[in-house]
């Protein structure tokens, strides 16, 4: 026998097999006509993303049942006005939103040692968040979240780069010794594993351990190896789509998944999103924390500008 994958629709297929299938079909289903209730593209939009998160779409379909059925008891009672569905009365018809979206990135990467990562799922990617912490103690590393082993490895090879290239990060050398870390991946009671969260974890270490904020609405995905490389991963076309749907900018990507980007997503997919593919987690980390890479430099190149000052007074 044969094993099949079939992936999940995206937020843009669903909105298409919503508006040709299965809204004319609740709408018949349910006694009304095309002349009683509107659901125009952004009233769709809004269902998906806050009220149905799934690889298929018969939630959304039972969902649009049901602001059908709203419509209809209306016309029962005598309200013969046409429905064009808004987010304000999507609230009314099926309560507060379920899924939260927009917003949540900018608040939670407010400080440093929070990263955002992206992550491969049966309803079609979603976005991790990975949190970092230190406090004095022993040097010790916890991992919380409930992760599987795969990523219990990923941050452990992220804490020995970060370790091992601490005196180029500006990382006091006996930092380590006298501090705790703790790392912790939020939604503690959603198992998570898989091999694509390296770079998320490291750069989180190099925010937390420099006291630099991430760049604003990015997220990223690839793992890393204990010398620095970032290795390709799968899932790329859920994850960016995950990444667009939550409203980040910029994605941070394995250069060696540049062609799985071409195959498998559009350039309306790609639309107001910038792809940045990395070979190595030094070059992940000058475009996540432009202000670190500055400081490592201008520690590099202090001695030969000294050396260049020199000449040029001798010379005088």
């Amino acid at each position: 026998m044969e094993i099949i994958e079939l992936q999940g629709y995206s937020e843009e297929e669903k909105l298409h097999i919503a508006v040709r299938y299965l809204v004319p079909r609740q709408v018949d289903e349910n006694g009304i006509t095309a002349e009683q209730i509107e659901f125009p593209e952004a009233a769709l939009r809004y269902v998906i993303r806050h009220y149905t998160r799934e690889a298929g779409v018969r939630s959304l379909e039972r969902t649009i049942g049901t602001i059908c059925r709203k419509q209809a008891r209306r016309l029962a009672e005598g309200k013969t006005e046409k429905l064009v569905v808004t987010p304000e009365n999507i609230q009314e018809f099926l309560g507060g939103i379920k899924i939260r979206t927009e917003g949540e990135i900018e608040e939670r990467t407010e400080r440093p040692g929070v990263a955002v990562g992206l992550a491969w799922t049966p309803s079609g990617g979603d976005v991790l968040f990975v949190e970092a912490n230190a406090m004095k103690g022993k040097g010790g590393f916890t991992m919380t979240g409930q992760i599987g082993q795969v990523m219990q490895e990923s941050m452990q090879a992220a804490l020995t780069w970060v370790r091992s290239n601490a005196a180029q990060l500006g990382i006091a050398e006996g930092f380590f010794a006298d501090h705790d870390i703790h790392m912790h991946v939020p939604a503690g009671a959603i198992p998570k594993d898989g091999p694509s969260a390296g770079v998320t974890m490291a750069t989180t270490l190099v925010s937390l351990l420099t006291g630099h904020r991430i760049r604003p609405l990015l997220a990223m995905t690839g793992e890393i190896t204990l010398s620095g490389n970032v290795l390709p991963v799968g899932g790329i076309k859920e994850k960016v789509l995950a990444a667009k749907r939550a409203g980040v900018t910029d994605v941070i990507l394995p250069a060696e998944n540049k062609m799985n980007v071409k195959e498998d997503l559009t350039p309306e997919q790609l639309a107001n999103l910038s792809v940045h593919y990395v070979k190595t987690i030094d070059e992940a980390l000058r475009f996540s924390l432009p202000e670190v890479s500055e400081s490592v430099a201008a520690k590099l190149l202090a001695p030969t500008h000294d050396v260049i000052h020199d000449k040029v007074l001798a010379q005088a």
